[in-house]
C-alpha cells in the first residue's frame, strides 16, 4: 500500500504529537485562553457582590470571608435600584424598538425609492454619526430647559424626556445596515404586489418587514445595548433620585465611595446584566444571518 492510499486512521494514529500541536492543537489552547480571559472579570465581581465585607480592598478572585447575599440586600435597601431598574428597561425598551422602526422606514425608503436627495441623504446620515451626540450637550440643555418649563411630562428627570432625546439620533448607522438588507431582496417581490393592487404600507408590512426579521433583531440588540449602557447624556439629562437609569444610578455608588460601596456595586452590575442576556438569548439565532447577510451589499 503506498502513502497516498494509507487510511487516514493511521497517519493521524502516526503524527507525532509536537506535529499535532502546531496544528491542530495550539487552537485549542488559544481558546482555552480567551475563555479563561473572559470569565475572570465576571468572576471577581461575582466574588465581590458574595463578599460579606463588601469593600474593593477585601475581594479576591475567590471569596476568602464566606458567601453572603448581605450586598444583595443592601441594594434594595439602601438605594432605590428598583427604581432605576424599571427606568431603564422603559427607557431602552421603547427607544429600542422605536429606533428599529425609524430605521426601517428611512431604510425602505432609500433602498426602493429614487427620489431627490437620496444619495446626499444617506451620505448625510453617515457623516453625521462621526461627531458623537454630547457635542451637542449644551444647545440641548438649553432646549429643555425651556421645554421643562413649558411641558414638564417631557422635561428634565423624566423617562420620556430621555426617550426624545435619544431617538433624536434614532436614524444613522443602523440605516445603512438596514438599507444593505432590503437591497439583496428582489425587486420582483414588491413589484408584483404592487401589480396586484397592494400599497406601498402594504408591501413594506406585510412583505419586506418578515423577510427582514433578521437585520430588525441585530439592530434592536445594538440599539438596546447601547441605549441602557449610555451615561453620558442620561448624567446631565437626570439629577433626581427616582428618575435615574441603571448606568446614572449604578455609577453614584462608587463616584464617592468605591472601596466601601464596591459590593453593592458588584451586585447591582450582575442584576443589571440580566435584561441584556435575556435580549440576547432570544435574538441570537438572527444574530449570524443579519451581519453577514446586511454587509453583501451597501
Amino acid at each position: 500500500m503506498t502513502v497516498a492510499q494509507t487510511p487516514v486512521a493511521d497517519r493521524t494514529a502516526g503524527r507525532p504529537r509536537g506535529r499535532w500541536f502546531a496544528q491542530v492543537g495550539w487552537r485549542h489552547l488559544v481558546g482555552v485562553l480567551a475563555v479563561v480571559f473572559s470569565l475572570f472579570p465576571i468572576l471577581f465581581v461575582l466574588s465581590a457582590a458574595l463578599n460579606p465585607l463588601g469593600t474593593l480592598s477585601s475581594t479576591g478572585l475567590v471569596p476568602t470571608e464566606g458567601v453572603s447575599f448581605e450586598n444583595f440586600t443592601g441594594l434594595f435597601e439602601r438605594t432605590a435600584f428598583e427604581r432605576w431598574f424599571l427606568n431603564s428597561l422603559l427607557v431602552a425598551g421603547v427607544a429600542s424598538l422605536v429606533s428599529v422602526f425609524l430605521s426601517a422606514l428611512a431604510a425602505y425608503a432609500f433602498s426602493r425609492m429614487r427620489f431627490a436627495g437620496r444619495r446626499p441623504g444617506l451620505l448625510a446620515l453617515l457623516l453625521i454619526q462621526m461627531f458623537p451626540q454630547f457635542l451637542a450637550i449644551v444647545a440641548i440643555f438649553l432646549i429643555f430647559t425651556t421645554v421643562t418649563d413649558l411641558w414638564p411630562a417631557i422635561g428634565f428627570n423624566t423617562p420620556w424626556g430621555l426617550l426624545l432625546l435619544y431617538l433624536g439620533g434614532a436614524l444613522g448607522v443602523n440605516t445603512w445596515l438596514m438599507k444593505g438588507f432590503f437591497d439583496t431582496l428582489p425587486r420582483e417581490l414588491d413589484e408584483s404586489a404592487t401589480m396586484d393592487g397592494a400599497s406601498h404600507a402594504q408591501v413594506f408590512f406585510r412583505i419586506m418587514l418578515p423577510l427582514v426579521a433578521p437585520i430588525l433583531a441585530v439592530t434592536g440588540l445594538l440599539a438596546f445595548i447601547g441605549t441602557i449602557n449610555e451615561f453620558l447624556m442620561a448624567n446631565v439629562f437626570l439629577t433626581s433620585a427616582e428618575s435615574k437609569t441603571l448606568a446614572v444610578g449604578m455609577f453614584g455608588l462608587v463616584a464617592g465611595e468605591r472601596n466601601n460601596n464596591f459590593g453593592i456595586f458588584a451586585a447591582g452590575t450582575l442584576l443589571t446584566a440580566i435584561p441584556t442576556v435575556l435580549v440576547f438569548q432570544f435574538v441570537q439565532r438572527y444574530i449570524v444571518s443579519g451581519l453577514t447577510a446586511g454587509a453583501v451589499k451597501g
